[in-house]
């Protein structure tokens, strides 16, 4: 095989290393549904429409999220290198599947915060066990808002009085998500992978079966698999639950949101924190409508994170940096 091919002043093996980064990102079902063109002045990232998820994610809003998440690490990345990126949404020149494109704004050594991030994209995990009953301080709450905020978006702390509305809606979009046979057909398709599997959710990556008592629910992964949990061992009664808000809907908006989830999932690592995603009430069309309602302030609902301290987890499988670069000579507009 050639050499791998070099982008922004990097070296092949440079750049190799940005797109591993770039591709530890976090995505819905582990479908990585991101692909990368290479040329010597930009680094343009397109959406892979053959990972598309039509059952859970019909509008490819959490496709775009995923690609928004994979935009940080790259960023990050580049900064590692010495490069300082600029990066413009949406290029229209780029094609209808571009997201976004990635250039040299200058050339420097990454700030300290920065470098304390791109370390954390390796030990970042989706943790999907119980974790404990300890409660997160509050300052570790305010560096995640922050997080949040640094790209355009904002971060709400569920409350105590919101806590029963909320479970009522994940409830129920769980129950409705499970009660369609395609959502239940692409979720088994992806889940319970075998071992070796460079995509979807490997039964060593997924948490217990969902129990009756379980507050929240936390979807099964196992593919049927699952390990029976240790006696004593439920999921925290009492989590920190937060939700990523955009200020509107729109495409820039969830790229914008992609990228806000994995600097705040990325500064989670960095304080020891591990997290998952309860993803089904922002897929449900009626419960993401009444969850708007609950928040209110005008936000729009991208992701609900469940947030504290669980036990190590081990990395969920990636493609090679290889697979995600696209063809410079393949058309614009082409799925290859």
């Amino acid at each position: 095989m050639s050499s791998f091919p070099s982008a922004l002043g990097l070296s092949p093996q440079q750049t190799e290393d940005v797109v591993r980064a770039a591709a530890a990102a976090p995505s819905l079902h582990n479908s990585q549904p991101w692909r990368f063109r290479l040329s010597p002045n930009v680094i343009e990232l397109h959406g892979d429409p053959r990972r598309r998820l039509p059952a859970a994610d019909p509008a490819d809003r959490e496709l775009r999220l995923a690609c928004g998440a994979a935009l940080m690490n790259l960023r990050l990345a580049l900064t590692h290198a010495g490069v300082r990126p600029v990066v413009t949404l949406l290029p229209r020149l780029a094609g209808p599947l571009a997201l976004a494109e990635v250039r040299v704004q200058g050339r420097g050594a990454p700030a300290p915060a920065d470098e304390m991030l791109y370390r954390a994209i390796p030990a970042r995990r989706s943790n999907r066990r119980p974790f404990l009953d300890t409660a997160v301080p509050a300052g570790d709450r305010h560096q995640l808002e922050k997080a949040v905020r640094e790209e355009h978006c904002r971060l709400h702390v569920i409350e105590r009085h919101e806590r029963a509305g909320l479970e009522r809606l994940v409830q129920r979009a769980h129950r409705e998500q499970m009660n369609d046979p395609a959502f239940r057909e692409e979720l088994a398709r992806w889940t319970g992978v075998p071992q070796g599997t460079a995509e979807g959710v490997p039964v060593a990556s997924a948490g217990p079966e969902p129990e009756p008592q379980d507050q929240w629910v936390v979807r099964d992964f196992s593919g049927g698999q699952a390990r029976q949990r240790v006696a004593g061992k439920d999921f925290e009664d009492e989590p920190l639950l937060v939700v990523l808000c955009s200020y509107r809907a729109g495409k820039i908006e969830d790229l914008e949101a992609g990228q806000a989830l994995q600097r705040m999932l990325l500064t989670a690592t960095s304080q020891g924190l591990s997290a998952s995603l309860l993803s089904q009430v922002v897929e449900v069309a009626q419960a993401h409508a009444e969850l708007r309602r609950l928040l209110g302030e005008g936000l729009w609902p991208q992701a609900v994170v469940r947030v504290g301290y669980g036990s190590p987890m081990p990395r969920t499988p990636r493609r090679e940096p290889w697979e995600l670069v696209m063809d410079s000579g393949s058309p614009v507009n082409s799925p290859d």
